[in-house]
C-alpha cells in the first residue's frame, strides 16, 4: 500500500508544472521581488489595487533602458559611420565642424558641438531619403555592424532582463510601449524583432517629413531637422499626443526619462516607476552623474524617497545581453 501511495504521488505532483520563473536572468532580489509584487497586485482581480488591463500601460525608455548606449548612442554612432562614408564620396559636405569630426571618427569632437552639432550630422545622413529606404539601411547596419568594445552587433546588444520583463508584462495584460528620445524611424526599424513591440506603440523624436508622388511612386521622404523632441518635459507630452492616457508603469535610466516617471508616478491607483543604474563596468558599462551620455543625476538622488525601484544592474542581473544567451 505505501509503494502505491508512494508511487500515486509521484504521478500526481509529476503533472503539476512548477510555476515557471517570470524574470529568469534576474537576480532573487529587492527589485526583482517589488516588480513582481506590483504586477501581481494590479492583475488580481477583486484586490484592492486591480487595475482592468485597458488600463494597464507600461512605457520603456530605449537608449540604455532596453539597449545600451555606450559609448554613443547607437543612431548617433550610425550617423558618423553613414557620414563617414558619404564625405569619401563627396569631401565638399565637410562644411563644419561637427561633419569633420565626424567624418574623421572624431566622437569628442561631435559631442563637442552639442545639440547643433549632432542635428547638423542627422542633417545630412538622415535627409532627401524615403522613410522605407531608411528603415532598411538602419536595420541592415544594426544587425551586421559590430559594437567597438563588446564584438556584439548592435541588434544583439538589448538587456535579456528587460526583454523578459516587457514579455512578462504583456503575459499578464499589459500594454508595452517604447518612449525614447532617439529617432522614432530609427527604434521603429526593429522594435517588433527585439522588444515583440509593434511599430505603431513606439514614441520617438520626429524628423521633418513631406509626401511625394515621384515617377507615380507615392513616397514620405524624409527631410533632416527635427519637429519633435521626446525627451525630459517633451516625454510625457509624447505620451499624452501618441497614447492619449497615462499609464501605471514607466523605466528609464537617466535624468532624461525624469519627467517621464515623475508624471506616471504622480497618478492615482497602484504606479510603478523604475530606474536602471548602470553599475557594471565589467559586463557592460559604469556611469551616472559624470557621463555626458545617459547621466542620471536627480533621478538618483530622488528614486527613495519617490518610491522609484533603483535597479542595480551588478547586482540585479545575472545575464546583460540578449546576443549572449
Amino acid at each position: 500500500m505505501r509503494l502505491l501511495a508512494s508511487t500515486a504521488a509521484c504521478v500526481l505532483f509529476s503533472t503539476v508544472p512548477l510555476l515557471a520563473d517570470p524574470l529568469p536572468s534576474w537576480n532573487d532580489s529587492d527589485s526583482k521581488s517589488a516588480i513582481i509584487e506590483f504586477v501581481d497586485s494590479v492583475t488580481e482581480e477583486g484586490g484592492e489595487s486591480f487595475v482592468p488591463e485597458d488600463d494597464r500601460i507600461a512605457v520603456f525608455d530605449n537608449d540604455g533602458t532596453l539597449w545600451s548606449e555606450q559609448p554613443l548612442y547607437f543612431q548617433g554612432i550610425y550617423a558618423l559611420e553613414r557620414l563617414a562614408e558619404r564625405a569619401k564620396e563627396d569631401p565638399s559636405i565637410l562644411t563644419s565642424d561637427a561633419r569633420k569630426a565626424a567624418a574623421a571618427g572624431d566622437m569628442e569632437g561631435v559631442m563637442a558641438g552639442g545639440m547643433d552639432g549632432l542635428i547638423d550630422i542627422l542633417n545630412v545622413t538622415h535627409s532627401n531619403i524615403t522613410v522605407e529606404d531608411f528603415k532598411a539601411d538602419s536595420y541592415e547596419w544594426l544587425t551586421t555592424a559590430q559594437h567597438p568594445t563588446s564584438g556584439l552587433t548592435y541588434a544583439q546588444m538589448t538587456y535579456a532582463p528587460m526583454v523578459e520583463l516587457l514579455e512578462y508584462l504583456r503575459e499578464e495584460g499589459f500594454t508595452t510601449y517604447i518612449v525614447s528620445g532617439g529617432g522614432i524611424d530609427f527604434i521603429r526599424t526593429i522594435s517588433q524583432e527585439a522588444y515583440g513591440i509593434p511599430p505603431a506603440q513606439v514614441v520617438g523624436t520626429e524628423g521633418t517629413t513631406r509626401y511625394e508622388v515621384k515617377d507615380g511612386v507615392p513616397s514620405v521622404i524624409k527631410d533632416g531637422g527635427v519637429s519633435f523632441v521626446d525627451d525630459k518635459e517633451g516625454k510625457p507630452v509624447g505620451i499624452e499626443r501618441f497614447i492619449g492616457q497615462r499609464p501605471i508603469f514607466a523605466a528609464g535610466n537617466s535624468d532624461g526619462d525624469f519627467q517621464m516617471l515623475e508624471w506616471v508616478t504622480a497618478g492615482d491607483g497602484p504606479r510603478f516607476g523604475m530606474i536602471v543604474h548602470h553599475t557594471d563596468g565589467e559586463r557592460e558599462f559604469a556611469y551616472d552623474r559624470d557621463s555626458s551620455i545617459g547621466k542620471l543625476v536627480k533621478g538618483l538622488d530622488e528614486a527613495a524617497e519617490r518610491g522609484w525601484v533603483l535597479v542595480d544592474m551588478a547586482n540585479d542581473w545575472s545575464t546583460v545581453w540578449t546576443g549572449q544567451q
